[in-house]
């Protein structure tokens, strides 16, 4: 899973911004779908039968919890404290040293009409903080008549920000590893990123001993079910993003009875192995970089000329081994802009083609000797304060994804094997992206998790939303777990950016909204 912490969620990064759209088709459960299908499971879709499973006795404690609701700071929104078991195969009691915080916050149903109950949102990640999400977003920026139904909540995962956070690095420290040459040249360079790994590791085992083996995205899920029951929910109602939906297919799988309206949007597969997922990713960013490329390409002033994508790649490429050989400054003298940040700068602004304009004027600016803009970009893309200091995005990500599956590679050599075929994904960020799925080759807690796939068999219908040009989470992602959902139903979206809905779209944010005031699902292969 995006061991080089590359997935990004609309609402954590970029501001959403409306998009010009074709019109709303279906091709039912054909067309599109039928190749996801092959490798998944061809039942048919389940329409929800699944018994609720009983909650084992040692967790009703957790399960039967109250929530004490306070003011927050924000207005409109509360926030509470809920206990979760630190490891679900010893859990003790709410309180004691073997539970854990979870921090949750939500904005009541403003009305009119009949209450809904909660709806659950996650902005992905891993390590996005739900709640910053929630108060910045979710909770005033979706549809009125989502929010006039449904109490808005969301929560910090365990291990996110609020909710005993990992730390690893201090921000001083975290600059230099953002500075590391992820491109290395030869086998000293290769030393040096290695040592940044291992140090990085090394940084979060020390600060973060009590919580790095429990921040499994199963274990989330699960404290996402008692977060239901504390609700007073029957069943989950919920919108994942990014990583999010990954984190609600699991929580499906897991208590299929008790899935109600889930909505996933950007949608990983949880089937395909790290190595797979960071190839695929880093084949999105290259189809993503490739559309602005044509749009850069058709501007008066493109700071990559003229010509086809694959001449603006080169000339791309060639600025950043400049870069390698020579930083330009940036404002901070500490900071140049090298070729890793660069790089950084550039992806962060792929997520939103609303941010192109953005990133022409940095690159231009770059190219003229002042990297103040692509390192504000980078800045942007790790929550670096103007301080100095760092959110836990980063850690917590790196901790997730290194607990839910084993690493990619086993070492330098094998990313040095897997370097040609990165290179074909993308020959504008193969060789970097190759090089940052190390990450998890130095972790200090073993993997709980792996690869499989997630059929949540019983579950009531689940959308999956996927975006034709997604950067941080390729299309064929939504196709495939789709397929392999036992209720799965897809909807696309044919355009650029990361995940669809509140992003411009009349004909995503219609279906996702009926679906979700009415309990319709769209058609399965709903095009928009």
């Amino acid at each position: 899973m995006d061991t080089s912490r590359l997935l990004r969620t609309t609402g954590t990064v970029i501001a959403a911004a409306g998009l010009l759209l074709a019109g709303c088709t279906s091709e039912g459960s054909g067309g599109t779908r039928a190749a996801a299908s092959s490798s998944g499971s061809s039942a048919p879709k389940s329409t929800g039968t699944a018994a609720p499973a009983a909650v084992p006795a040692a967790l009703r404690p957790y399960y039967e919890q109250k929530l004490s609701w306070r003011d927050c700071g924000v207005p409109g929104f509360q926030c509470s404290t809920m206990k979760a078991p630190l490891d679900y195969a010893n859990p003790g009691t709410p309180g004691s040293a073997q539970s854990i915080d979870i921090a949750v916050a939500r904005r009541v149903a403003t009305g009119p009409g009949k209450r809904l109950g909660s709806l659950v949102v996650n902005p992905g990640g891993p390590g996005g903080s739900g709640i910053g999400y929630l108060q910045a977003y979710a909770g005033i920026g979706y549809p009125a008549a989502v929010r006039a139904r449904y109490d808005m909540v969301s929560f910090d995962p365990r291990g996110v920000e609020r909710s005993s956070p990992v730390e690893c690095l201090s921000g001083p420290e975290m600059d230099r590893f953002t500075q590391v040459d992820q491109t290395p040249d030869d086998k000293a360079e290769q030393a040096l990123l290695v040592a940044a790994f291992k140090k990085f590791a090394a940084g979060c085992k020390t600060r973060s001993q009590r919580v790095l083996p429990h921040v499994s995205t199963v274990e989330a899920a699960r404290d996402m079910d008692i977060l239901r029951a504390t609700l007073g929910d029957e069943k989950l109602s919920y919108v994942g993003a990014s990583y999010g939906t990954f984190l609600g297919a699991t929580y499906a799988d897991l208590f299929p009875g008790r899935v109600g309206r889930l909505v996933l949007d950007g949608a990983m597969d949880p089937s395909r192995p790290a190595l797979e997922l960071n190839r695929d990713q880093t084949a999105g960013f290259e189809t993503a970089f490739r559309s602005f490329a044509k749009d850069c390409a058709k501007q008066p002033e493109c700071p990559l000329g003229s010509g086809d994508p694959d001449a603006v790649a080169q000339r791309l490429n060639e600025f950043f081994r400049k870069l390698d050989a020579q930083p330009v400054p940036s404002g901070d003298p500490a900071r140049p802009l090298g070729e890793s940040l660069a790089t950084t700068g550039v992806i962060a602004a792929l997520y939103d083609e609303s941010a192109w304009p953005q990133l022409r004027e940095a690159l231009t600016s770059a190219m003229n000797g002042d990297g103040a803009g692509l390192l504000a970009l980078a800045d942007s893309y790790y929550e670096r304060e103007a301080d100095g200091t760092y959110a836990n995005l980063m850690f917590a990500n790196a901790a997730v994804n290194c607990l839910d599956q084993p690493p990619a590679f086993s070492g330098p050599e094998a990313a040095q094997a897997a370097l040609p075929s990165f290179e074909k994904a993308s020959p504008v960020f193969g060789a970097g992206l190759a090089w940052a799925s190390l990450n998890c080759t130095y972790w200090p807690v073993k993997p709980t998790g792996s690869a499989r796939a997630l059929e949540a068999k019983g579950a009531a219908p689940i959308v999956v939303v996927g975006t034709t040009r997604d950067p941080a989470t390729p299309y064929k992602w939504a196709q495939a777990l789709a397929g392999r959902l036992d209720s799965g139903t897809l909807l696309t979206y044919d355009g650029d950016g990361h995940t669809a809905y509140g992003r411009g779209s009349d004909c995503i944010d219609t279906a996702i909204n009926t679906y979700l005031l009415e309990g319709k699902a769209p058609k399965d292969g709903t095009k928009c």
